[in-house]
């Protein structure tokens, strides 16, 4: 990957806000929270670092559903 830092827009799952998320690509693969600024809900973030074809993978939930 030619940075460890990306920008993301994303939509949240709950409240369908627009709202841009940093990922740090340098930990490898991570699954985590972050809060939504418009309705407060927790929104599930789960990143994958496919190295071999250099492309980040972004799986948004919304609780245990997946919706993007």
């Amino acid at each position: 990957m030619p940075s460890n830092l990306s920008e993301q827009r994303i939509e949240c799952p709950h409240c369908g806000h627009h709202l841009f998320v940093s990922l740090d690509t340098s930990a490898g693969d991570q699954d985590y929270y972050e809060d939504c600024p418009s309705c407060c809900r927790e929104i599930h973030l789960n990143m994958h670092i496919d190295d071999y074809h250099q492309k980040i993978q972004l799986a948004i939930d919304s609780d245990d559903e997946q919706v993007f």
